[in-house]
């Protein structure tokens, strides 16, 4: 029984280790979609567009939401 709940403790400690890993490592993925996908809407929102403005603007957007 003891050695039983050691090895649930253990695997479980290892579950959380990983997905510590793997959200650091798709952080950065899912912040890349998110300036992909607000750049395509300022893409069909806006007449007058500039590629650089609209990623630079929908960069600090994001970065903001991040924060809060």
């Amino acid at each position: 029984m003891n050695k039983k709940f050691l090895n649930t403790i253990i695997l479980i400690i290892i579950f959380v280790i990983v997905l510590y890993f793997v959200r650091n490592k798709y952080q950065e993925f899912n912040i890349n979609k998110a300036v992909s996908a607000c750049v395509l809407a300022q893409v069909q929102i806006s007449e007058n567009f500039d590629k650089n403005v609209a990623k630079k603007k929908c960069e600090e957007e994001i970065q903001k939401s991040i924060k809060k």
